[in-house]
């Protein structure tokens, strides 16, 4: 088939939601005649888009986030009164080095397959699916009474979560291109640091309900916020829309139970986003070798590198903050502790906000706007680790967060942007999975083997299990070299096949429209006309 000959489909005019499309032919017009809409109509657009999808995915990472990262808080919490997690479970090192590592097991066993089940499902049902069970579990965690049943929910939970956030970057391509994807990536990434610093604030409060009804404080933090997740999970299902779609599907099967939502954008800005996002209108039916391809693709393993380093980093620092600010100054109570680990996660906010919005303006320098934070985060690495004081050892702590805000959603969206175009959704599902699943080793690493894990280093103050963060993100540094130098050494145009599934797509929609149609018998003359003149130029394979 001559590609170069394919013709392009548009929508004509939409007649609302519960009506069909009528689609028409432009003669002699190829893919790259196409003139993109307005960028100024185009932003309002996505604006509207920002409104309805941003706050639902913001409020669930908050919340997932929280009952994922509250045991750090836990393990200081009421120390003084001796109902840490630790002592009220009779954790030992091991125990609790194994059930942080044991969260992450499940994350990258089941990341891939589950994200998978997300293109054959409605994703916003599946993510709703997904929050509701963290909920679930996180309030289950409040009735822990020792240490096998800390290990085996955390175990849980990890598999609970897996999907989520490569699942969530998957959704949002559905709705954003490539390129205007990595600032909404880390807007509601900020929930994760917003997050770390509430909940870390919030937790001084929860030590003073301390035994209250037979709970220790921190039972009741992961029950009030369990509970809560499992509300937002279910209201998830009217607040997020579903795949981007031109008409109504016949609800079949499981999908009757879904609630009826109102329409994300009106007819014309429908016409509109459609011409930018034609390729996502269709939920393409992937193959073993469409997924192969993908694995085999050697532009992915550099991201999972990237990705290794940085999470790592993160997640260890999130679990160990606290541990890290005590080693810093052992006088500092537990109250104290919570309170100052709340400031590292709002100069994470601080990151994410500068650098995310300017990379997508500059989205041809990922590689660099990734590698500068990184030498921020080792910066603040060594200044906590070397420094001679109490406070620049903590301003360590808080140039370390600032660095890491931007790291992982520009990871992400870098992923995206390479493997849609060239693999269209399949692509972009299998290759977020895989970076943040094998990425998540180095979670693995920093919460099993350093710091409570790593016995011999806690009299050294940390410095062992801190340096080898530091190598862990300078590794992640010459991953995004590697990634940018395959690029360019192999390019990146979009494949041909590439260009002829966004082009199918379309005519997809207008043989399903037409022959809906068709078989209801509300055809006029002239759109039969239409169709018959459609199918006498349609090209064969």
């Amino acid at each position: 088939m001559d590609n170069s000959q394919e013709k392009y489909l548009h929508p004509t005019h939409i007649r609302g939601e519960a009506e069909n499309v009528a689609f028409a032919m432009r003669e002699n017009e190829t893919l790259e005649d196409i003139q993109p809409p307005d960028p100024q109509i185009m932003n309002r657009i996505y604006r509207k888009l920002d409104l309805r999808i941003i706050p639902g995915l913001w409020c669930l990472y908050f919340l997932t986030s929280a009952i994922r990262s509250n045991v750090s808080l836990a393990l200081t919490m009421n120390s003084s009164e001796g109902d840490t997690i630790i002592q009220y479970l009779h954790l030992t090192s091991h125990d609790t080095s194994l059930g942080l590592a044991l969260y992450y097991v499940g994350y990258v066993v089941f990341d891939l397959p589950f994200n998978l089940v997300m293109t054959a499902v409605a994703p916003h049902a599946w993510i709703a699916r997904t929050v509701t069970c963290i909920g679930i579990v996180g309030a289950c965690m409040a009735a822990m009474k020792s240490a096998w049943s800390f290990i085996f929910l955390r175990l849980i939970l990890g598999i609970m979560t897996a999907g989520l956030w490569p699942g969530m970057a998957y959704y949002l391509t559905m709705w954003y291109p490539p390129h205007r994807c990595a600032q909404r990536i880390g807007f509601y990434y900020t929930a994760a640091q917003i997050s770390a610093a509430v909940v870390g604030l919030v937790s001084a409060g929860f030590q003073f309900m301390n035994m209250d009804r037979g709970l220790p404080g921190f039972a009741w933090m992961f029950l009030i916020y369990g509970l809560v997740a499992i509300v937002l999970g279910i209201s998830l299902l009217w607040w997020l829309p579903d795949r981007p779609l031109l008409y109504k599907r016949p609800r079949t099967g499981w999908g009757r139970l879904l609630p009826k939502q109102r329409p994300v954008l009106n007819d014309e800005d429908l016409k509109l986003h459609f011409e930018d996002m034609k390729s996502t209108y269709v939920a393409q039916k992937w193959t073993m070798r469409d997924f192969l391809k993908v694995i085999i693709d050697v532009r992915l393993y550099p991201l999972v590198l990237m990705y290794f380093g940085v999470v790592g980093t993160g997640i260890g620092l999130q679990n160990f903050a606290t541990i890290i600010i005590r080693s810093i100054n052992p006088k500092w109570s537990s109250v104290d502790l919570s309170l100052l680990s709340a400031p590292i996660w709002i100069c994470d906010l601080i990151g994410i906000l500068i650098v995310t919005s300017i990379s997508d303006k500059f989205h041809n320098h990922r590689a660099v706007f990734f590698s500068v934070p990184c030498l921020v985060i080792m910066t603040g690495l060594v200044v906590t680790t070397y420094a001679h004081h109490d406070w620049p050892r903590y301003v360590g702590l808080l140039i370390t967060g600032l660095g890491l805000g931007p790291t992982v959603p520009i990871c992400m969206t870098w992923t995206a942007e390479i493997f849609q175009p060239r693999h269209g959704e399949v692509g972009t599902a299998v290759a977020t999975a895989v970076v943040s699943g094998l990425g998540n080793l180095g979670s693995i690493t920093t919460t099993y083997a350093l710091y409570s894990g790593w016995e011999a280093d806690v009299a050294d103050g940390y410095k062992k299990s801190n340096m080898v963060m530091f190598g862990m993100v300078g590794f992640s540094i010459v991953a995004a070299g590697m990634s940018s130098g395959i690029r360019r050494w192999l390019g990146d145009p979009m494949s041909r096949e590439a260009q002829w599934k966004q082009q199918h797509a379309a005519r997809e929609i207008a043989e399903a429209e037409a022959a809906a149609r068709s078989a209801a018998a509300d055809l006029t003359a002239e759109e039969e006309a239409e169709i018959r003149k459609y199918k006498g130029n349609n090209c064969t394979e």
